[in-house]
């Protein structure tokens, strides 16, 4: 599906968005009259200092105008942009603030949706589809953490040994089966019924509830991270009690 088709599906009622480049940004009416934000990279780009210090202002923005509409996140991007002007301005801390603009929107009651069409990788991926509140995927898109060679340079394992624990682990693996059974993303799509009703089904589910480990627990991606999130929570307000007992 092309942006215009997914964009047309989403909203029958109309949308008003602006392309800025590789980034799209403006506001749409959902079909119970409601209206959502929506932001965006897209055409398989990379994103780079540009690209994410200007998607952070449209989401701080939001988040001052106070209206708690949703936003809407679409992805189909590259990597962060790896060039040496980027990496001397501070890739990583642009990156970095991109997520938490959208984890604040989140916190200030804007649901935050990201829906990935298309490719995603490492730090754009991290920075915009993953810092999202709920992660959707339709059929095709393919993402992808870190791939086995770059992972092979870092943990300085031999690749051969990674492509076989990819074969029974998930989070060595990227593709976007494999991110649905580590519970990253929430549900893929069906791009053969309409798209409006599966965003407001989405829309739907309680603010807040976070449900990726325990998605991949029962999806056995990620078997212990729900188990020791609890533990963690536990501790802490155990520890927490006992200091104001």
């Amino acid at each position: 599906m092309t942006l215009d088709d997914i964009l047309a599906g989403l909203f029958p009622n109309g949308a008003k968005i602006e392309t800025t480049g590789a980034m799209i940004a403006g506001q749409a009416t959902l079909p119970d009259g409601g209206s959502i934000h929506v932001l965006g990279v897209t055409q398989g780009q990379p994103l780079g200092v540009d690209e994410a210090i200007a998607l952070a202002g449209r989401v701080i923005k939001i988040v001052k105008s106070g209206d708690r509409a949703p936003i809407l996140f679409l992805v189909d991007s590259a990597s962060q942009r790896m060039s040496k002007r980027d990496e001397l301005l501070g890739l990583s801390e642009y990156l970095s603030h991109l997520a938490k603009t959208l984890l604040l929107a989140e916190a200030e009651g804007h649901r935050t949706v990201g829906l990935l069409y298309g490719g995603s990788a490492a730090g754009a991926f991290i920075a915009t589809a993953l810092a999202t509140g709920t992660l959707v995927a339709l059929p095709g898109a393919h993402p992808a953490v870190m791939d086995l060679p770059s992972m092979a340079r870092v943990t300085k394992l031999p690749i051969d040994v990674l492509k076989a624990k990819a074969e029974t682990t998930p989070v060595f693996a990227p593709g976007l089966d494999n991110m649905v059974k580590t519970g990253g993303v929430h549900a893929v799509w069906d791009e053969a019924a309409p798209l409006a009703p599966q965003l407001a089904a989405v829309l739907r589910r309680p603010h807040g509830q976070d449900d990726r480990g325990r998605l991949g627990a029962e999806r056995g991606g990620r078997r212990k991270a729900a188990e020791l999130a609890e533990r963690v929570a536990r501790a802490a307000a155990s520890h927490q009690e006992a200091r104001h007992g």
